[in-house]
């Protein structure tokens, strides 16, 4: 007991001054920005555990698959659209909640609700026993990147969001990484099963240790402006419907997002398509790609992160106008990883820049929504924007991907996982586009959302 109450003391010792009233906190404050930066890496650490999660049954494809006797379309339904369905719909209803709410003990309640369903995953024996809780794990991760982000916007500046959106999406490429890294090194001593609980477990004492961490204070709220508090939810989606037909910057970001997404989807038979058609031992494959996603993950983050920054202070254009000229260069390298043989260079380089990619999206075009944001919309947006990619493009590309994998393998079509991986590969590439077209205007749209906030 004297252990916990020691971590109790830790807690209230680093964060209860961020009780201050919001015109006491100055960015210059070392010991502010000292609380920031802890803040900042345990919701980093919390997004890692959010990835580990959803990534398992990925990473254990090639001994699930044949263990529950799945077909594609059902491993693609555990993967995608089962749990992103629960996830977006509820995320977008958590965002205005995380508007709302104390928004440490609402993560805490998501961070619980899920580790306790992925220790529930590790004892299913059917299809069915493993949906049930994937469904419901949705429900508790949608509270996480809402909650997490509408915290980070109160406690670091606009400047700033960038990089610190970045680093808070560390959890993705990270998230993947440890589960790969877990299912390769542990996974063949104690087996999927034990694995999941002991994810599970993690889970849900970090969840304990939340509930005692303080409110960050909401910065750029007028008390006119907290009048969401008192706001029908229908009236809420509205106004957020509303802001994405006005700005077109902000519409195309988000449609870019979903088209990316798409393939993030598809990308959930990585680990059948490396074993299956390219011939890799699977635990071998899997400590390879971990350790790839690990380096190749950190550095396109920060690289979104900074150089997106970098970008919109230096050129007149907003973040998503360099995530055009990446994506112009990175997407094309990612159709030749697909043909290209595993002996070469050039593949190795090829699954590098895929998980590179992978890090360098969120960065950029999380902090243009957050800047595109009215304050007090800010959780629920991110929370509309986090829907439209996951449902659309995870849950809907990602159940596709399945379905056209089954019908490939139904008419013996050689590779069906490479077929299937290229075809989304080529739809993921009209996010392009959208980029450009959102970059140019972002500058454009945000003087006039902040006219409209003077008014």
């Amino acid at each position: 007991m004297k252990y916990i109450n020691s971590l109790i003391c830790f807690w209230r010792n680093n964060f209860s001054h961020i009780n201050n009233n919001p015109s006491q906190i100055s960015q210059t404050d070392t010991e502010s920005r000292m609380s920031s930066h802890l803040l900042l890496a345990l919701l980093t650490f919390i997004n890692i555990l959010n990835f580990v999660d959803r990534q398992l049954i990925a990473s254990f494809a090639n001994d699930i698959k044949p263990d529950l006797d799945l077909n594609n379309f059902q491993y693609s339904l555990l993967t995608g659209f089962s749990f992103i369905l629960f996830y977006s719909i509820m995320g977008l209803f958590v965002g205005t909640l995380a508007d709302r709410l104390h928004r440490p003990r609402l993560l805490a309640f998501g961070l619980g609700l899920w580790s306790l369903l992925t220790a529930f995953s590790g004892m299913a024996r059917s299809f069915t026993a493993m949906l049930i809780p994937r469904m419901l794990i949705g429900v508790g991760e949608s509270v996480a990147t809402p909650t997490s982000l509408s915290i980070l916007s109160d406690r670091y500046n606009k400047a700033e969001l960038g990089l610190v959106s970045a680093i808070y999406y560390l959890g993705v490429p990270l998230g993947i990484a440890a589960s790969l890294l877990i299912a390769g090194y542990i996974g063949p001593l104690i087996g999927w099963r034990t694995c999941f609980l002991l994810i599970g477990g993690v889970g849900v004492v970090i969840a304990l240790f939340l509930l005692f961490l303080p409110e960050t204070p909401r910065m750029g709220l007028s008390s006119s402006s907290q009048n969401i508090e008192k706001m029908p939810f229908k009236e809420i989606i509205s106004n957020i419907l509303k802001l994405i037909r006005q700005y077109s910057s902000l519409r195309y970001v988000i449609i870019a997002g979903v088209m990316f997404h798409v393939l993030l989807g598809a990308a959930a038979f990585e680990q059948l398509w490396l074993v299956q058609e390219r011939g890799f031992e699977k635990s071998d494959i899997l400590v390879k790609s971990g350790w790839i996603a690990v380096f190749a993950g950190i550095l396109g983050n920060l690289s979104g992160g900074i150089l997106g920054d970098i970008w919109q202070k230096k050129t007149n254009s907003g973040r998503p106008m360099f995530l055009f000229w990446a994506f112009l260069i990175l997407l094309p390298i990612g159709l030749m990883y697909r043909l290209a043989d595993p002996n070469t260079p050039i593949f190795w380089v090829g699954m590098f820049f895929a998980y590179f990619q992978l890090g360098l999206v969120y960065g950029p075009s999380f902090s243009t929504v957050q800047e595109l944001s009215p304050p007090r919309y800010k959780a629920t947006l991110i929370a509309f924007y986090i829907l439209t990619m996951n449902l659309i493009g995870l849950g809907v590309g990602g159940t596709l991907a399945g379905i056209m994998a089954d019908v490939l393998v139904n008419n013996n079509v050689a590779e069906p996982y490479t077929v299937t991986l290229i075809v989304f590969s080529v739809v993921a590439s009209s996010s392009i586009p959208l980029l450009y077209l959102s970059g140019k205007r972002f500058f454009v749209d945000r003087v006039n959302l902040l006219n409209s906030l003077n008014k």
